[in-house]
């Protein structure tokens, strides 16, 4: 049995003639302990697999399974860490961290959550900020703190939405490997959703491109068969890793071209001229 898994789920918003269909038919399978990337175009409908997979959403058919039950609602064992941060501006490093553990072990003392707020946000570095709040933290700052929230709740599954994709490439890089340093200690299964191809072989087990929208789909997996801990230096002469980045951009091109040429809509710009200011 798969630790997270999709069948024929479609996903649909609006209702009839405004009807849009976002996701259609689609089916994922991953096994515990597995870290899968999910690469797709903006807007192709990443985040509303995000949304499905974590219970913010449900399938409009179809079904989400997390260990073998349908998925009904959020769960702190599907731990999210969003793009966009989302951390309370009004609490500090600490107390951010603090309200998600407080959540997950509700019967435990004080001691003990604080306990675990500092071992996590100690894990990203980030003690020396404890006391500060999001506003006087940088971006890459930020998005330890959003990785020690979602950490420290002790989730079975990691859910990453674009996590990165904000940052500069510097402070991306550096929380790549931070985040999977974090992962290699008891490998908790992980979804990577991206839009950076390289992001995904250097992290994942394997990458599923997602069609574009609407009516997005999965397309074929591509198995990452390089040896862990990666080394991002080497990754450049590594034949694999070449073949298979080869392989995936090119299958996203051909996507790509193909929804030009089949794009038949015509879109009419309304007749406007210039007003004229001069008496």
């Amino acid at each position: 049995m798969a630790y997270l898994e999709l069948k024929n789920v479609y996903k649909t918003y609006g209702e009839g003639a405004n009807q849009t269909e976002v996701l259609s038919n689609i089916n994922l399978s991953i096994e515990e302990g597995e870290f899968v990337a999910i690469v797709g175009f903006t807007g192709s409908g990443k985040t509303t697999l995000v949304n499905l997979i974590n219970g913010l959403l449900r399938p409009t058919s179809g079904e989400v399974l997390f260990k073998g039950k349908r998925v009904v609602d959020t769960s702190h064992e599907r731990g999210v860490i969003f793009q966009n941060y989302s951390l309370l501006p009004w609490l500090t490093v600490g107390q951010n961290v603090f309200m998600a553990v407080r959540e997950a072990y509700p019967k435990k003392d004080k001691s003990f959550l604080k306990k675990r707020v500092s071992e996590y946000v100690d894990m990203v570095g980030l003690t020396p900020a404890i006391n500060k709040r999001p506003k006087e933290l940088s971006g890459g700052m930020r998005q330890r703190v959003a990785v020690a929230r979602a950490l420290a709740m002790n989730p079975e599954m990691i859910i990453m939405d674009e996590p990165l994709g904000a940052l500069d490439a510097l402070t991306r890089g550096n929380l790549q490997d931070e985040i999977l340093n974090i992962w290699s200690q008891d490998k908790r299964t992980a979804l990577l959703i991206t839009n950076d191809v390289d992001e995904g072989i250097y992290m994942a087990d394997r990458i599923i491109p997602l069609k574009p929208g609407p009516k997005a789909t999965l397309g074929p997996e591509f198995k990452i068969e390089i040896d862990r801990p990666r080394d991002k230096t080497a990754l450049n002469d590594n034949l694999n890793f070449k073949k298979t980045r080869n392989a995936i951009i090119e299958y996203l091109m051909d996507i790509g071209e193909s929804r030009k040429s089949s794009s038949s809509e015509e879109f009419k710009l309304p007749e406007v001229s210039p007003k004229s200011f001069v008496a």
